[in-house]
């Protein structure tokens, strides 16, 4: 069956980052030369434009730090005469009342920042740098604005016992959304699992504020509040499913169909400067790679839920198997389930008091 059109490009404008957080979504490797040439306005305005045609909805413009980039003002620009839906993602220390009210005029529809902590000292700790204050200022900004607010907070063992403050925070700055995303140990992560690893009293605490926030409706938007993956009995869907929502443009052009494939050494990325992106989306290997159910083994090949999680994510499969087409192991049924356990076990041996226990989320709940 062929693929539907894709929803959504996250663009990757740098990895440049004033930030050093410990979960940093950017590459372990984001320095090397592979990525030093980003790609040149003139092929990110064709690329937004062959975006467009293609029949994307949204464009969140990210990083590292997209505002380093002094063109994304014509990106913007470009993006809003197609009507492609446009977000920025952003830590939030670069932007200024000259910068937002400019990038509003070009027709930015929608700002997100994050956030690292409810206290300043806390924040600027995860951070890496001095930057609580300035990310306060331009949250206050993006409303001062008229711009729609969503902020996230990354959630891991070193913030989620301020979890009730983190979201009355939010409450203050008036976001219209709020996620509340546990950290997932891919990457940066994955190095410093050991001091991000939530314990499950942590995790207990901050469903019960969740749930208060949802049910008194603290957010026009509402607050989304994941859990970490090793948590769960059934693995996420990767992006919606592999090559099926979703395609990530990297700083140097290349093509991923999601913000972690290059983890996967097998893979060789097809590059913008190089192909129409609708060849890349419809019929490059990379993103024909993992779509659809074909290219499985059991035990999900013959899973009912191979269309509902599409066996979890490929790039966890790999880092923590050494193996792309293995069944996430986050999975309970996967041969290597004991890769998970071993590990909250191993947590649990250092410290006498961690626990854990896995969350149903079959029915949306935890």
């Amino acid at each position: 069956m062929s693929p539907k059109s894709p929803l959504t490009l996250i663009a990757e404008l740098t990895y440049r980052c004033p930030l050093r957080c410990p979960y940093c979504s950017n590459p372990t490797d984001y320095g090397s030369d592979k990525y030093r040439q980003e790609l040149t306005t003139e092929y990110w305005l064709d690329t937004i434009r062959q975006a467009a045609n293609l029949g994307v909805l949204q464009l969140g413009f990210t990083g590292g730090e997209p505002l380093i980039r002094q063109d994304l003002e014509e990106m913007v620009e470009t993006a809003a005469a197609t009507g492609i839906y446009t977000s920025l993602i952003t830590a939030g220390t670069l932007l200024t009342l000259e910068r937002a009210a400019k990038l509003r005029d070009c027709g930015l529809d929608h700002i997100q920042i994050s956030i690292q902590d409810s206290q300043g000292d806390r924040s600027d700790y995860i951070a890496g740098i001095t930057s609580f204050e300035q990310k306060i200022a331009a949250a206050k900004l993006v409303k001062q604005l008229g711009f729609p607010l969503t902020i996230n907070v990354v959630l891991h063992r070193q913030n989620l016992d301020r979890i009730a403050e983190i979201i009355e925070l939010c409450r203050t700055l008036k976001a219209d959304r709020v996620e509340l995303a546990n950290t997932q140990y891919y990457g940066w992560a994955l190095h410093n699992q050991d001091s991000l690893l939530p314990t499950l009293e942590q995790l207990e605490r901050a469903k019960q504020a969740v749930a208060i926030a949802q049910q008194e409706k603290y957010f026009p938007m509402n607050v989304v509040y994941v859990l970490p993956d090793y948590y769960e009995q059934y693995p996420k869907p990767c992006m919606g499913g592999w090559g099926n929502k979703t395609m990530v443009i990297v700083p140097n052009g290349d093509v991923l169909p999601c913000q972690v494939a290059a983890s996967i050494p097998e893979l060789n990325f097809d590059n913008v400067s190089d192909r129409p992106l609708d060849w890349i989306w419809y019929k490059s290997e990379v993103f024909n790679r993992f779509r659809g159910t074909d290219w499985m083994e059991e035990p999900c090949r013959s899973c009912p839920r191979q269309e509902i999680d599409f066996g979890g994510c490929r790039c966890q499969a790999f880092l923590l198997t050494g193996k792309a087409t293995a069944t996430d192991p986050v999975c309970h049924l996967s041969p290597e389930h004991h890769l998970i356990t071993n590990t909250l076990e191993s947590e649990r041996r250092k410290n006498p008091l961690f626990q854990y226990r896995l969350f149903d989320t079959t029915n949306n709940t935890v």
